[in-house]
């Protein structure tokens, strides 16, 4: 009899400390989405940055599934700087950092690296808000990739005070 109520507390116990542990996993994840408007002015403010420098870039904004919001293309920018703009988005939203600090990281073949899409050269940040991944941006055309981030941070500082109002 004492065995079958330590049995049963036991199994009271465990259900009860289940049920916790169940109550506090939520069905559904809260995700903080960059508005268009916003997407926007950090382009236009990295594009407004470039040309100070005297370059002419395209600057490419990616939302945090990596789908393009924003594609700007300076009036002189090669067309070829559309599509390494959206890699570089693309890239800096998918590992969460500068690509400036990722370029010889992938050196060997068969690397994740060599996939197709992907480019680890400067010129790519993550956007973040209220501590939380929102998406990328990605700048191609200037002489040199630290240019392209340079661009790149002074868009995402013009519209920081939005993006933290993102709870």
């Amino acid at each position: 009899m004492k065995r079958l109520s330590a049995t049963l507390a036991a199994a009271t116990l465990a259900l009860g400390m289940g049920s916790t542990a169940q109550a506090q996993e939520s069905p559904a994840i809260d995700i903080k989405i960059m508005t268009l408007d916003t997407a926007y002015d950090l382009a236009r403010a990295t594009l407004e940055a470039c040309r100070e420098e005297g370059v002419n870039v395209a600057v490419t904004v990616v939302d945090r599934g990596g789908n393009t919001q924003v594609v700007l293309r300076d009036t002189l920018a090669m067309d070829i700087t559309l599509a390494i703009s959206q890699q570089k988005a693309y890239t800096a939203m998918s590992f969460n950092g500068p690509l400036s600090e990722m370029e010889d990281r992938f050196t060997k073949p068969f690397q994740v690296g060599k996939v197709d899409g992907l480019v680890f050269s400067a010129g790519g940040l993550p956007i973040h808000a209220a501590g939380r991944i929102v998406g990328g941006v990605g700048v191609s055309g200037a002489p040199s990739g630290e240019t392209d981030e340079m661009c790149a941070r002074v868009g995402i500082d013009a519209v920081q005070m939005d993006l933290e109002m993102i709870q």
